[in-house]
């Protein structure tokens, strides 16, 4: 039997991030190979996500990537079922590295099967850190977004993140970009413009707005009327370029973006959130 050095467990600690003990053990198991030490951790992984898979995984942190010309970013959560493991140093690094990866891809599924490394893929990964951590571990959240120029936002507690599209990179833009994805943050707009609005939306806003209008008694033939003025509201408190602008809510986002240049317009947005 192969003699487990202190070493030994350390070094495939490192390669695994799993506790000294689960590496001891996994080493001894093994007779000493890494290689089937590794695939034994694995396997418990494995069978750890099966015992947890109903469990909710509600907790966990939100990274926003961006390339380096800040046309590409993505946004991903890493969910995990306590706020305990949300925080940890080790969990937060892990989401940063998958963030890097995601970059690369614009699905969820095709990120799910890209290569974490030379071994095994992301999911692999994933199911490895439940088995590591003990808790159910997985993807929430995945978006993708391109545009002339994207900023990002994400709120200080990790589980609210936003990525925002603009049509063209001039100077001041960063400000403006960021700004704009903290507006999406705190207001959570379903859409970027009217236009922008599923068409069963509108109908079940117009339907509901005409019920209520029965319920105060008013007369059928003013309805349609009534209800398409509740609508422009709700299109200005939901929709982001018409949404008053947080910073000054005088103005409205589309004219705030407008002041730093005439032709500056959002063309996108993502917003990833837990819980």
């Amino acid at each position: 039997m192969a003699k487990i050095t202190a070493a030994d467990v350390n070094k495939l600690r490192k390669m695994t991030g799993a506790g000294m003990m689960d590496c001891k053990n996994a080493l001894v198991e093994a007779d000493g190979d890494f290689e089937k030490a590794i695939e034994i951790l694995r396997k418990k992984g494995q069978k750890v996500a099966a015992k947890r898979a109903d469990r909710e995984s509600s907790e966990g942190v939100v990274v926003a990537t961006l390339n380096d010309d800040k046309t590409r970013g993505v946004l991903i959560s890493l969910n995990c079922e306590t706020d305990f493991v949300a925080k940890n140093e080790d969990f937060v690094k892990l989401a940063e590295q998958l963030g890097k990866i995601a970059l690369n891809y614009n699905t969820k599924e095709e990120f799910l099967n890209a290569p974490f490394d030379d071994k095994i893929t992301v999911a692999e990964k994933v199911t490895e850190q439940t088995g590591v951590i003990g808790e159910k571990i997985e993807i929430g959240g995945f978006e993708a977004l391109e545009g002339g120029y994207l900023g990002s936002y994400i709120h200080s507690n990790k589980k609210i993140g936003t990525l925002v599209a603009l049509n063209k990179n001039i100077e001041g833009v960063e400000e403006v970009a960021h700004d704009v994805a903290m507006q999406v943050a705190a207001m959570n707009p379903i859409a970027l413009d009217e236009n922008s609005v599923p068409q069963e939306v509108i109908d079940k806003e117009l339907e509901i707005a005409k019920e209520q209008l029965r319920n105060e008694g008013k007369p059928e033939n003013m309805l349609e009327k009534i209800a398409q003025g509740k609508l422009k509201k709700f299109f200005k408190e939901n929709t982001l370029v018409n949404q008053a602008f947080i910073k000054d809510n005088k103005k409205t986002v589309a004219d705030y973006v407008k002041s730093l240049d005439p032709e500056l317009k959002i063309t996108g947005f993502k917003r990833v959130a837990l819980g």
